[in-house]
């Protein structure tokens, strides 16, 4: 099952989020997808033994803090990320999603509806790409920014597996147009591993570019800004395009491990968002999150 649950992590990426930011829920089924990579087993033996199932992947992650690419809000809540994930052993997976914010109204802000396709390609398969669409359905009556995504990305690791990298892109379509590049690099640690147990350390190292910083957080987080006592206008105008810039720099540190059809972990993150328009004095933010994730095959 661990080996199901391993393949299941290269079409969708980790079941849990490492950042629980409102830009990045719509990748939360892709934006890791090469994690796969870093498993020494055979991939081309493993594949033909299963050239033909179902999986369907369920998941609950709770983030202890809610921060907007990598900046306090000034508003001290939680998060919780449900998902449902379905995939095919020859590449295609979809996916919905959703995000409940302890204090934002409504609590449920966003639902999105992932699809997308995956495979390997080079010598040992050692490169990985993806490409996916998503769309957003909100749960507020506010005029939204964006209304899908379109994204891609593509990923290599060493042959032992347990290093890698993967650089990827998502275009924001609506009544706003505009992109994020984000370059993550990863390792993988085995701290235990066996035929019923897996334990493992995964540190990733992220970093966010982009024209502008992007919500989508069904308003709420628009609403915040323009509604704060000091400089509103200043704070509301991150919403536009702007000079393509780093945006924020991410430390992942998450423990994960396996027993049977479940999937737990636990990490911490840390962002260091970086000054964009005239943003001044930003704070470097942290949280926690927990997550728990079941595999069914089909």
């Amino acid at each position: 099952m661990r080996r199901i649950f391993t393949l299941a992590l290269f079409f969708f990426g980790n079941f849990l989020l490492f950042s629980q930011e409102p830009p990045q829920k719509k990748t939360d089924i892709d934006q890791n997808i090469e994690d796969f990579l870093m498993e020494d087993e055979s991939i081309d033996v493993f594949m033909a033994s299963l050239t033909n199932y179902h999986l369907i992947y369920l998941s609950v992650n709770y983030n202890s803090a809610t921060y907007f690419s990598g900046r306090d809000l000034d508003v001290d809540q939680f998060n919780i990320v449900p998902q449902i994930t379905y995939m095919h052993s020859k590449g295609f997976y979809a996916g919905i999603s959703g995000i409940y914010y302890s204090e934002f109204e409504p609590n449920w802000d966003i639902t999105t509806l992932t699809a997308g396709y995956g495979n390997g390609f080079g010598k040992k398969k050692l490169w990985r790409y993806y490409a996916s669409y998503s769309y957003y359905f909100y749960s507020n009556d506010i005029d939204n920014l964006y209304n899908s995504t379109v994204n891609g990305g593509i990923g290599i690791s060493n042959k032992k597996r347990n290093f890698g990298t993967q650089l990827s892109l998502s275009y924001y379509f609506g009544d706003e147009v505009t992109y994020q590049i984000v370059l993550r690099t990863y390792a993988n640690l085995k701290l235990l591993k066996n035929k019923k147990h897996y334990l493992r350390f995964r540190p990733q190292f992220s970093i966010v570019t982009g024209t502008q910083i992007v919500d989508l957080s069904g308003g709420s987080i628009q609403k915040v800004l323009e509604n704060k006592a000091d400089a509103p206008l200043e704070d509301n105008a991150l919403l536009e395009d702007n000079v393509f810039g780093l945006i924020n720099t991410q430390f992942n540190i998450p423990l994960q491990y396996s027993i049977g059809a479940f999937d737990f972990e636990l990490g911490f993150n840390y962002n260091i968002p970086s000054e964009l328009g005239n943003e001044t004095d930003l704070k470097n933010t942290s949280f926690f999150n927990l997550g728990v994730a079941y595999m069914i095959d089909l």
